[in-house]
């Protein structure tokens, strides 16, 4: 089980060129990829999002990816076929007219079009690709491990929370074994009160059972055990379950509502407060699993 948050980062390098690359990944119900790359890199940002789309299932991750040149983003060179060609005109020129060549500086020669030439390293972005890809993967290598360690944290959590609430199930299951017999007294206490003698043995053993049947609570208690049981194995999968454990959670919320509906008996309405408690706080971390 993973969870959804974590950081992940990764970097690529031919020597001439380092990218890097950045995921953040937050809690979300669904799966939002959103990429940045720079402007070399605007013909890979689909590619990316793919890749990262591939690898997670659940989330909002954030994907930042750099460039870094070691030469520079523009890269300037001579000419020097031109330069030579220069030379040789120079050179003429002077034996012509009698001058020196010395005379001509290094600066004409430079500032002539076409001697000094400069290229955009944007171009060779395009073949980077392999290098891109090298630092997305590690960065979701990295980011794995770290979501990993937190869902194996929320599993722990989750377990101790379910422990809790199978122990409030089974006191709830202990304080109702007798109700019958108090429903039973208690039916007969008050219409005792009412008309004294006048008591229908029967009458009171049938109006008892009608509430005992009205308050009985094994169903719920044995939907919620299954629900536990499905949740727990849930835990121990080894695929993304986050919306399958939201799923039972809300199974088990209708089967506590329903509980808390029926309960007549002040401990039995105590514990599913209780329940309710226990069951928000695992709504929240389940929040947080892929």
């Amino acid at each position: 089980m993973n969870s959804m948050t974590g950081f992940g980062r990764g970097e690529a390098s031919d020597g001439a060129t380092a990218v890097v690359v950045e995921i953040k990944s937050v809690n979300n119900r669904f799966r939002d990829v959103q990429v940045r790359v720079p402007r070399e890199y605007n013909v890979w940002e689909a590619r990316v999002t793919n890749v990262v789309k591939d690898a997670v299932s659940r989330g909002r991750l954030e994907v930042s990816v750099r460039r870094i040149c070691s030469e520079g983003a523009t890269r300037v060179t001579a000419d020097l076929k031109l330069v030579e060609q220069y030379r040789l005109a120079i050179a003429e020129v002077a034996h012509r007219l009698q001058r020196d060549t010395t005379e001509v500086p290094l600066s004409f020669v430079l500032g002539q079009p076409g001697v000094l030439v400069t290229t955009d390293n944007d171009a060779d972005a395009l073949g980077e690709w392999d290098l891109v890809e090298l630092a997305v993967q590690s960065a979701l290598a990295d980011l794995a491990t770290m979501r990993t360690a937190e869902g194996v944290a929320l599993a722990r959590d989750l377990d101790r929370h379910l422990a809790e609430l199978r122990r409030h199930c089974a006191e709830i299951e202990a304080a109702v074994s007798g109700i019958v017999a108090r429903l039973h007294a208690r039916v007969l206490d008050r219409v005792s009160r009412l008309l004294g003698e006048r008591v229908d043995a029967g009458r009171v053993a049938q109006e008892a059972a009608l509430l005992a049947d009205k308050a009985d609570v094994s169903e719920e208690l044995a939907r919620l055990s299954s629900h536990a049981d499905q949740f727990e194995q849930a835990l121990r999968a080894d695929e993304p379950v986050g919306r399958k454990l939201d799923f039972v959670l809300q199974e088990m919320h209708r089967e506590v509502n329903t509980l808390g509906s029926k309960a007549t008996d002040t401990p039995v309405s105590a514990r599913v407060v209780d329940l309710k408690s226990v069951l928000e706080r695992m709504r929240e971390q389940v929040a947080n699993v892929e």
